[in-house]
């Protein structure tokens, strides 16, 4: 199992060493998607900025009366989503055209992010605001986002190999990298949806009366 971990490990490193520019491109489009939620923020209009925040308070407060959460309702779904994310990547990643898609994805991934951030220190301070990110959202999302990064940078791989070699068997030959990869990405995923549900929840709870 220690030996598994660490080929898993090594083959995670070769593979951002091989594609270093590959993931500066994705890694600038992820940025360029959180600033884009922070703009869209800061210039919504007043009265859409008061239906946030009283939005962003009536969930904290009925959060603050649920005595427990249906952990393993949660945990299907987060799952759900993640699965569905992942799959999505990898079949956009498989098809030429599909790469533009597959870098929207990333880039929409970086708004949500934005515009989270945004919201919660809009409405919440800076203080309140930063710490309720770090305690709802921090924990999973540190391995959440390499995992997307790199689904993206597999799919954007494959097609620049297709685009190098179009030949029948490179293609079935980087296909089926890129599905092993990505399922190794996936594993990590259902892992952050572990870390959301059962770790960042909990600490939600722990500290939601500071909220």
């Amino acid at each position: 199992m220690k030996d598994k971990g660490i080929r898993i490990k090594e083959t995670l490193k070769r593979h951002v060493i091989n594609n270093s520019k590959e993931y500066m491109i994705v890694t600038l489009l992820f940025i360029i998607g959180i600033f884009l939620g922070v703009f869209f923020v800061n210039n919504i209009q007043d009265a859409q900025k008061i239906e946030i925040k009283n939005y962003l308070n009536n969930f904290i407060e009925n959060m603050k009366k649920i005595e427990s959460l249906d952990n393993i309702s949660l945990l299907r779904s987060s799952i759900a989503q993640n699965i569905l994310l992942a799959v999505m990547i990898w079949f956009f990643g498989t098809t030429v055209i599909g790469i533009p898609v597959v870098f929207g994805i990333v880039l929409y991934r970086g708004f949500c992010l934005g515009y989270t951030i945004s919201v919660c220190v809009s409405a919440m301070g800076i203080a309140k605001g930063l710490s309720f990110i770090t305690v709802n959202v921090l924990l999973q999302n540190l391995i959440f986002i390499p995992a997307i990064l790199a689904l993206a940078v597999s799919g954007f791989k494959l097609y620049k190999s297709i685009v190098k070699d179009n030949r029948k068997e490179n293609i079935k030959l980087e296909i089926v990298r890129h599905t092993a990869f990505s399922l190794i990405m996936l594993i990590i995923l259902l892992l952050s949806s572990l870390i959301e549900i059962f770790i960042s929840t909990n600490l939600f709870k722990f500290f939601i009366k500071y909220f």
